[in-house]
């Protein structure tokens, strides 16, 4: 048992904190007094803390069953620099050799240690479970409580084991925390660890501090989020991305324009990971690119922004993610990228999975949307599905209610929905009754005769996206419920069979429309197109020029399309320049600087203002293919071999190797065209393509078919642009 205490005192002896935040007092209090407790906590509100130290005070050592290596090793380092015995905590994993966890258990057995992390896992085996059976345990720790639920974000089907591998150890008091958990979470961890009467302590999931908006995802997003991050100069953020492949390739075009920034996902080896980890700690890097295998347990105070690049599978998983911005009080901007076909694509991935999980999986799917589309304030929303409730009628720190839509009353649609879900036998969710509501004759309806209802239609006047959101805000307001243990299912609250006996007012915002976001429209020069056309026949003119002074087509030097883009965002560097699409590093040098000249003069003489930050730098596709490709060459590897090597067919090989040669990229093919073609049949497609006005296939099959296959055709224009051009 405790020994006794004055729990203030024994803070400061053992973590050097003057008070308690929040719960953590009433917590441990009651795990001390060797009762069950359940902690819903918000991330940042200082939740080991409720198991660190009564491990500190009771006889014993305390088990925390933990789901990830990196967290534990967190906490251990954390919990030894406030202890002078290195055995005061450990940790049991998969990345422990034998030695080592013979010292483990030696620290244990001898009393030393009063904390043992353990996976989920570990936990799970028979020689642990033994060991474990020798040991005197104070207490049960399950963090992270909410990978129990099916629910949950972080399901693992290890944690559904815990409940009757304690009972095989040996019964003692048991404290669940987790950061997330709706109602449903909840009760479903509640009843698998057997603790549905246990203590429940809940502190408020309000981040004041922190500000959210959802912004629609257009093509141009890096370009979005690069002038975001210059505005934020010196602060430090993280950026979701969901695909490793994304978060390289994001990280790698922040660096190109100028911002300090590191990738970092479980695919990469784990030292690099944690030197990317431990350099954005130390602030020798601003801003972190990661899957969401990055922030657990990372206790970084001072983040200043996290933006998600795609949105993501709950609002769980976003919760919590938000949550490592502002963690010291301070100002955190919460900036979400969505468009609904990003949900479409999350629902394309679930199809592999039992059809139970794809259930939940669409559920949570349909949480989300209606987070990012909904008008109302999104701290309602959010408070709202983690079943707090939220008073305030503008928050005042998110994007809907800085820019509030008109209300509309919506007494009426209120109604048909409540007398709908009524009529259904609260037994069907939102998309079966907006369906109803519709008209729709679905085989589901039609198999259930649900066409011969009263209200079957009765809202064809209204749009699907109109009852959308009448049944979203009807769920906050409290007229509607989802069920708890079938998860979805609409019932109708006292409060919803009141209104009905005696409408009242109800306004509801329509939703934002994400649906099909606008591209950005290309920027407009000095013309009424996108091109500017005095720049346009200027830049042609000195194509010419130099053309002629080279002896060579014009269509080598730059090709029209790289003339029209020039010709609509007035690149002025030799950088800029670069991002032409068909001017790679080796034509910009051999004939950029002309060029540069006369848009600067151009520029200047008719006071055109160039578009801001043009053009965002991209990074050189160096796709592995195209490597292996120049490399191959470099080599001297036969052609036909090389596509074969690559699994392609020989006239994808040419579509490739034209694309790097029309990118600048300077090869040589000599020795095979050498090795197939007659010396005279190359001079004579080479003469061809000197005289021609343009590098058309059509045009030159058309003039030399007779003689010569496209094949070949297409292999001497790569000698000859590769020669010539580059």
């Amino acid at each position: 048992m405790a020994k006794s205490t004055n729990l203030t005192e024994e803070l400061k002896r053992y973590f050097g904190f003057d008070t308690f935040k929040g719960n953590q007092k009433a917590i441990i209090e009651n795990l001390l007094a060797g009762n069950d407790t359940f902690v819903l906590m918000p991330t940042g509100g200082g939740k080991s803390l409720c198991y660190q130290l009564p491990s500190m005070l009771l006889d014993g050592t305390a088990v925390v069953i933990s789901p990830l290596i990196a967290l534990m090793k967190n906490q251990v380092d954390a919990m030894r620099n406030f202890s002078e015995e290195d055995g005061v905590a450990h940790f049991i994993n998969s990345s422990l050799n034998k030695a080592a966890i013979d010292q483990v258990k030696s620290d244990i057995l001898s009393g030393k240690t009063k904390l043992l992390y353990v996976a989920p896992e570990s936990l799970t085996k028979e020689e642990n479970i033994e060991f474990l059976k020798q040991v005197k345990i104070s207490f049960y720790a399950v963090d992270e409580a909410h990978c129990i639920s099916e629910w949950g974000h972080d399901f693992r089907p290890e944690y559904r084991r815990i409940r009757p591998i304690i009972n095989e150890i040996g019964s003692h008091p048991l404290i669940a925390l987790t950061a997330t958990a709706t109602p449903k979470v909840q009760h479903d961890i509640q009843k698998n660890l057997g603790m549905i009467d246990s203590a429940v302590f809940k502190s408020s999931f309000n981040r004041p501090n922190l500000y959210y908006e959802v912004r629609p995802k257009t093509q141009n997003v890096d370009k979005d989020i690069i002038k975001y991050i210059k505005n934020q100069s010196g602060k430090s953020g993280i950026i979701y991305c969901l695909s490793r492949k994304k978060v390289e390739e994001l990280a790698e075009t922040l660096k190109v324009n100028g911002i300090n920034a590191l990738p970092y996902h479980a695919g990469m080896d784990s030292a690099t990971r944690t030197a990317n980890q431990d350099a954005f700690l130390l602030e020798k890097v601003d801003v972190i690119v990661a899957t969401i295998a990055f922030g657990m347990g990372i206790d970084k105070p001072d983040v200043r922004f996290v933006i998600h690049y795609d949105i993501l599978k709950s609002l769980e998983g976003y919760y919590q993610e938000t949550g490592r911005a502002g963690r010291d009080g301070g100002e955190g901007e919460c900036i979400t990228f969505y468009v609904n076909k990003d949900l479409q694509k999350l629902e394309k991935f679930m199809q592999g999975k039992p059809i139970a999980e794809q259930e939940i999986g669409k559920q949570l799917l349909l949480e989300t949307a209606a987070y990012a589309e909904s008008s109302v304030c999104r701290r309602k929303l959010l408070l709202h599905y983690f079943g707090e409730e939220y008073g305030e009628e503008n928050c005042g720190n998110c994007d809907n209610c800085l820019n509030p839509k008109k209300q509309v009353e919506a007494q009426d649609l209120l109604c048909a929905v409540l007398e709908t879900v009524i009529a259904l036998k609260e037994k069907f969710k939102a998309d079966h009754v907006i369906d109803v509501l519709l008209g729709k004759e679905t085989s589901e309806i039609l198999s259930y005769h649900q066409d011969d209802l009263e209200v079957f239609g009765c809202g064809q006047g209204e749009e699907e996206k109109t009852w959308n959101a009448v049944i979203r805000q009807a769920l906050i307001a409290g007229y509607l419920d989802k069920d708890i243990e079938n998860y979805g299912l609409l019932k109708v609250t006292k409060s919803g069979h009141a209104f009905l006996k005696k409408p009242v007012s109800f306004k509801i915002v329509q939703d934002n429309d994400f649906d099909e976001v606008e591209e950005e429209v290309p920027m407009k020069g000095g013309a009424s197109c996108a091109v500017d056309p005095t720049l346009y026949s200027i830049l042609k003119d000195l194509r010419k020029k130099i053309a002629k002074r080279l002896e060579l087509p014009p269509y080598v030097i730059f090709q029209d399309p790289s003339l029209e883009a020039m010709a609509t965002t007035y690149p002025v560097t030799m950088e800029e320049l670069q991002n032409i699409p068909g001017v790679g590093a080796g034509k910009a040098k051999r004939y950029g600087e002309e060029f540069i000249k006369v848009i600067k003069i151009h520029c200047d003489e008719n006071e055109i203002e160039r578009p801001e930050d043009l053009r965002v730098r991209t990074v050189a596709n160096k796709s592995k293919l195209k490597v292996s490709i120049i490399q191959g060459i470099d080599r001297k590897i036969a052609l036909d071999e090389l596509a074969e090597s690559k699994g392609l067919e020989f006239t994808d090989l040419l579509d490739e190797v034209e694309a790097i040669v029309y990118s600048g990229t300077k090869i040589n093919i000599d020795y095979f065209l050498e090795e197939i073609m007659d010396e005279d049949h190359i001079d004579d497609i080479f003469e061809y393509f000197k005289e021609a006005d343009s590098d058309s296939l059509e045009d030159a099959i058309a003039e030399l078919g007779r003689d010569y296959t496209e094949e070949e055709i297409r292999l001497v224009r790569i000698k000859f642009l590769s020669e010539m051009g580059n």
